[in-house]
């Protein structure tokens, strides 16, 4: 890597040589170095330096897209959910920003579409706003558009369409036992929903739940040990299991759900087991 020192040196013979139409070649070559010294601040959790790198970097060479994507990637690494100060929500804006930024010249950007639905779904996580997740699932969405046979996006779809049925469910129980009599037995998280919060439960959400189920197998079809994909889908059919009226299907998913929870510790202990490649 060139020291700024050299950087500068070179940037001189440029100029003398080619005049005015050395500038640009100075300027990218600036903005590579730039990166490089970025890259090495980050890594050292020097942010503050790091986004100021990557910041000029991507000013002195507007077509240095990996810049940017560092530059988002610096601000949503600092981003703390649910932390309600003003300037770690900025983070989150401003990372967003920056992938938005890169879309413009590059709308094909994985990394970039990836990055925006990753920080839509922390910012919406805690506290959980669903709007956030529904836009995150969108950008996961464009993900699978453009690269069907990746994994992860069928993945994170999955992941979001649990966590707002798991919410509703569970706002719906809660919501219940706050009023009820006093004589009434509360209903437990794994007992069933009564026949009418079951009802409204599926009328709301059995779209939602049955979609993340799809993706859910698809990433396994892709991934066929994927462990976290499993994981999910397990969770996925308990909210199936809880919109069911016969007790038959109910128990069906139930040990669905549990086969895959088995599936999940064959495939870590598989892991744990087998030595690292040191190479």
């Amino acid at each position: 890597m060139r020291s700024r020192e050299g950087v500068w040196k070179v940037c001189l013979v440029v100029l003398l040589a080619a005049g005015l139409a050395g500038v640009a070649g100075c300027n990218k070559l600036k903005a590579r170095d730039l990166l490089n010294r970025g890259v090495q601040a980050y890594k050292l959790g020097q942010f503050d330096q790091a986004e100021e790198d990557f910041k000029q970097s991507a000013q002195l060479d507007p077509t240095l897209q990996t810049a940017r994507i560092y530059l988002a990637t610096a601000y949503a690494s600092q981003f703390v959910p649910g932390s309600p100060a003003p300037e770690n929500l900025q983070k989150g804006e401003q990372a967003i920003a920056q992938f938005k930024k890169v879309l413009e010249q590059d709308p094909k950007n994985l990394s970039a579409i990836d990055g925006i639905g990753s920080m839509l779904f922390n910012m919406g996580s805690v506290p959980y706003d669903p709007s956030k997740l529904s836009e995150a699932k969108q950008w996961h969405e464009k993900h699978i558009q453009l690269k069907p046979d990746d994994a992860q996006p069928y993945y994170w779809v999955g992941v979001i369409d649990w966590t707002l049925a798991f919410r509703a469910n569970q706002k719906m129980r809660q919501d219940y036992n706050s009023n009820l009599p006093k004589r009434k037995k509360a209903i437990t998280p794994n007992e069933p929903l009564p026949d009418k919060l079951r009802d409204q439960f599926a009328s709301q959400f059995q779209p939602t739940v049955d979609g993340g189920i799809q993706q859910l197998q698809k990433a396994i079809q892709l991934r066929p040990d994927y462990a976290d994909a499993m994981a999910y889908l397990n969770l996925l059919y308990r909210q199936k299991a809880d919109m069911v009226t016969s007790k038959d299907d109910r128990d069906t998913l139930l040990k669905q759900a549990d086969a895959l929870v088995d599936k999940v510790k064959e495939i870590k202990q598989k892991e744990a087991s087998t030595p690292k490649s040191t190479s």
